[in-house]
């Protein structure tokens, strides 16, 4: 029995007792004191009459004192038991009334992906989805978050995604695949749950700690996804890219042609100069796609681009030249044993970090809240006596891994408060934060939410295969069968989608120079650089 039945169930017993109880009174009142005897249900008839303020009761008006006594105790009680009436039955109903009626099945889907429950790397999955023409389904436990979600337009079910009949209603049996999302214990009842409900279902987990994900994998999950170790370990290539001459990190997309990140470090030559003085194409042979400055991509970008520190140039070519590029974008105070590096939250991310700067003889310190192994400085990191205390201004880079955004923008604001020409990288949980750190001061940020969409997206979809999960830009191999006849320049993808077509597969070979007079043609695979709502652009209109 629900709350509001329950309710209603002591309110109708308790008005029932009340009721014949004044009317037992009433009627031995009546005989006692007034003198006059009346049938029982004309008493009951009086009592009604009061509590409803009909009237004042049809014996009115009584001579006693004992009976008007009881009369007015009567219409105290009545109006008492009317007041109770609206959390019981009023307000109730208006509630039902006024409020929004959610979903609890979604049973006419089919090869559809079905995500228990929702998290802020649903976002970019779901963009993803979306752009294939992919059906989804959130099964949502909690009723407000569900409730907000369906109002927003999203394909929502309010229901257990540990229960069997829950994961029925959104028809698991027909269903492309499940994502299980929640937390680590949580997702291991989801998965067993999945399977219970439709044994032969493509379950992919995401995983908080790597050492756990045997037990999904025995649960019988498909696929499980490591997205923070992989976010740990991009973060430690742009550290050690700036003190090694390799080229950590690049994107192998044909024989001796890559496309890589490469941040503009402070202290560099470029920096101050515009992207036509840089020279960079004519220095190194490189070409630059794309740049994000502060977190806003420009694809193609212009000349008069000025580069500045933290600029992160999106670049193609063969190694060599890209090799070159990186040179010139290195800074003379980040050369190696210049500093050390501070790496901020001992986490998951924090020491994925710190493994990959030990294997590459980087030297660092590391900072967490809490006395763990492996912890250098014990403290708070928005703290700038913790900072200090840690080497913050001999350092020449602080990695930012700590697990809330709002702490990390603090944070950057002290690094760089205490040492302005510091390098600056920063884990943020939710894309949404991204923009903020970079204003804090941030020069290159990377969101889990992201690499977590990504990594969801390229193992669910077969249509398109994500080349780079763990960049701020976002490389797909794809097919483009409504551009097939099409140029390149009459097909204008770069206005009409904001990304860029960097290379062309076809008949098993790979075409880099891909000029504007290059058309597509069908069975070609297409690969694409870009903002992830570039690409979902691109996906839209190729597809």
């Amino acid at each position: 029995m629900n709350t509001w039945k329950r309710r209603t169930a002591y309110y109708i017993t308790t008005l029932v007792v009340v009721l014949f109880g004044y009317a037992l009174l009433y009627d031995y009142g009546m005989a006692a004191y007034e003198g006059h005897s009346q049938p029982f249900y004309q008493s009951v008839q009086v009592v009604v009459e009061t509590f409803t303020t009909t009237g004042y009761g049809s014996d009115a008006p009584w001579a006693t004192p004992q009976m008007n006594f009881l009369v007015i105790l009567m219409d105290l009680t009545g109006v008492v038991l009317i007041f109770m009436a609206l959390p019981v039955f009023v307000v109730p109903l208006f509630e039902d009334a006024l409020s929004t009626t959610l979903p609890t099945t979604a049973e006419e889907l089919s090869d559809h992906v079905v995500i228990c429950t929702y998290s802020p790397r649903a976002e970019t999955l779901i963009s993803e989805l979306d752009s294939w023409d992919v059906e989804y389904v959130i099964v949502e436990p909690d009723r407000e978050t569900a409730m907000d979600l369906y109002e927003s337009g999203y394909s929502v079910v309010h229901g257990d995604p540990e229960s069997v009949e829950t994961l029925e209603g959104v028809n698991l049996g027909d269903a492309k695949a499940l994502v299980a999302d929640a937390s680590d214990e949580v997702d291991v009842s989801i998965v067993l749950t999945a399977h219970e409900a439709a044994d032969d279902v493509r379950v992919v987990s995401v995983v908080e700690e790597p050492e756990l994900a045997t037990y999904h994998e025995l649960a019988g999950v498909d696929r499980v996804l490591s997205p923070r170790r992989l976010v740990g370990e991009s973060l430690a290539d742009k550290v050690t890219t700036a003190v090694s001459t390799e080229l950590d990190g690049a994107v192998e997309i044909g024989e001796d042609f890559e496309i890589a990140e490469l941040p503009v470090q402070r202290g560099s030559e470029l920096v101050g100069r515009t992207l036509a003085e840089s020279g960079i194409r004519e220095r190194s042979g490189a070409n630059v796609i794309g740049a994000w400055i502060r977190g806003e991509f420009e694809t193609p970008p212009s000349p008069d681009m000025e580069l500045g520190a933290g600029t992160v140039l999106l670049v193609a070519g063969r190694q060599t030249q890209l090799e070159r590029l990186k040179e010139l974008t290195r800074s003379q105070a980040h050369r190696p044993g210049r500093g050390t590096v501070l790496v901020v939250g001992h986490g998951e991310v924090g020491s994925t970090v710190t493994d990959a700067l030990a294997r590459a003889n980087v030297p660092y310190t590391t900072v967490d809240i809490e006395d763990k192994p492996g912890v250098d400085v014990i403290g708070d990191t928005t703290n700038p006596e913790t900072l200090q205390e840690a080497g913050i201004e001999q350092a020449r880079t602080v990695v930012l891994t700590v697990a809330d955004d709002t702490l990390t923008g603090f944070g950057t604001l002290v690094a760089r408060d205490l040492n302005p020409d510091i390098e600056v990288l920063a884990r943020a949980e939710e894309t949404e934060n991204v923009q903020k750190i970079y204003r804090a001061g941030a020069d290159y940020v990377l969101a889990l939410a992201t690499v977590s969409g990504r990594m969801l997206a390229s193992t669910i979809l077969e249509q398109e295969e994500v080349i780079s999960m763990d960049k701020q830009v976002e490389i797909v191999r794809t097919t483009a069968p409504e551009l097939t006849g099409q140029s390149l320049a009459e097909a204008d993808v770069r206005a009409r989608t904001g990304c860029t077509v960097v290379a062309i597969e076809r008949n098993g070979d790979v075409l880099t120079e891909v000029g504007p007079d290059v058309r597509f043609q069908r069975g070609d695979d297409v690969i694409v650089a870009g903002t992830d709502e570039g690409v979902n652009r691109f996906t839209t209109l190729a597809n």
